[in-house]
């Protein structure tokens, strides 16, 4: 019987479980990851405001691995064998007739200083308790957010989040009554920052800075990280504290594994996330690297719709069949701020952009319709 073997419990991971599923496959699934747990990085912004906490973005996957008849694997990946048809890890070798790498990527922390001076947002849903705990120490000082991109692969970023973060945190300081004790940053080597969102988002956004006394440093190559300022081609200026999003590259265990890859590291995909030169291989979310406009965003929703084309078109080929399931390339995303949210959407024809405080409570039930699924 067809063992089909998925890295990753994260969006695109689970929603190929659901996809398979849902689709009329019903043989083994073995799914890869270090823990049986969904960390929900989306809601990890509303962590140092106290609306969430750690433990109400961290689901367990136990029940949803039983309901859906899956086996779960805890380890991490390490390697592949494409010959012998192998994954391995450092549990032991898992054997695949058909394989989903849906690992997510890794973020590049080459810049000096920044393992020990930036807190990485995404790079654990710990980093909204940090913060948390971080400002509640702090009688005032200089805060500092940016985000930056591989430069081999320049849609490899993901900056929302960092906007929600520093949005997020200028509303909790004047809730607080002590914003006047704080200054805020934003920094980006990029000199029109959240392009991809479209010209009227970074108009938006930096509009959006200046009337809440945001101050800037955009379009200067960063070149480190202290305990106390960021340093940049174009200066330094203070930071007490930074909260940095670096550029994606692909995941480690693919690197020498022979597999395609692209400028920056990720695995080669075809538009429908079949791997190009390979038997039943696929990739789904943020470690691959697909065909389509510089915009295309590495987010969860694009994670969502790449495993639901990769399921069908493995189910396809298992088959026999030559279909060609594709994705929709679309931007959607609501730019939270605690009391009010910017819903921002793009596909190939438009760019649309929003402003409500609903839109905040439309963000809040987004979550609470997306986690059911795992409950």
């Amino acid at each position: 019987m067809t063992q089909i073997v998925i890295v990753g419990s994260g969006f695109a991971g689970l929603t190929s479980v659901r996809e398979l599923r849902k689709n009329g496959y019903s043989g083994p699934i073995t799914l890869v990851s270090p823990q049986a747990r969904f960390d929900y990085y989306p809601s990890s912004i509303w962590i140092p405001s106290g609306l969430r906490r750690v433990q109400d973005l961290q689901l367990p996957l136990a029940n949803f691995f039983q309901r859906q008849d899956v086996t779960h694997k805890a380890a991490h990946a390490t390697g592949l064998d494409l010959e012998r048809r192998v994954l391995h890890t450092d549990e032991g070798e898992v054997a695949f007739d058909a394989l989903i790498i849906a690992s997510g990527g890794r973020y590049l922390q080459k810049l000096p200083g920044i393992t020990d001076h930036a807190l990485i947002p995404c790079a654990s849903v710990e980093t909204g308790e940090q913060l948390r705990q971080r400002l509640e120490a702090m009688d005032g000082g200089t805060l500092a957010f940016g985000f930056a991109t591989n430069p081999n692969e320049p849609g490899a970023m993901r900056g929302g989040p960092v906007f929600e973060f520093l949005f997020g945190t200028d509303t909790l300081l004047r809730r607080q009554g002590r914003r006047d004790r704080f200054e805020l940053m934003f920094f980006s080597p990029a000199a029109e920052p959240g392009k991809r969102l479209g010209g009227k988002a970074v108009e938006g956004l930096l509009r959006e800075m200046k009337k809440r006394g945001i101050g800037t440093h955009l379009g200067h190559k960063l070149k480190a990280f202290t305990g106390h300022s960021v340093e940049t081609e174009g200066g330094e200026f203070k930071a007490d504290l930074v909260m940095f999003m670096p550029g994606m590259t692909g995941p480690a265990f693919i690197q020498e594994s022979g597999l395609p890859l692209s400028p920056g590291g990720f695995v080669q995909a075809g538009a429908d996330g079949r791997v190009p030169g390979q038997d039943k291989i696929y990739v789904a979310g943020d470690a691959g690297s697909f065909p389509g406009p510089d915009w295309m965003p590495k987010q969860a929703h694009m994670a969502d719709l790449q495993a639901a084309a990769v399921a069908k078109n493995l189910i396809a080929d298992l088959n026999g069949k030559t279909e060609q399931h594709g994705f929709k390339t679309e931007l959607v995303c609501i730019v939270d701020s605690l009391d009010s949210g910017t819903l921002v959407y793009r596909d190939m024809k438009r760019a649309r952009l929003f402003k409500a405080p609903f839109m905040h409570h439309l963000k809040r039930l987004f979550e609470w319709l997306y986690l059911r699924n795992y409950r």
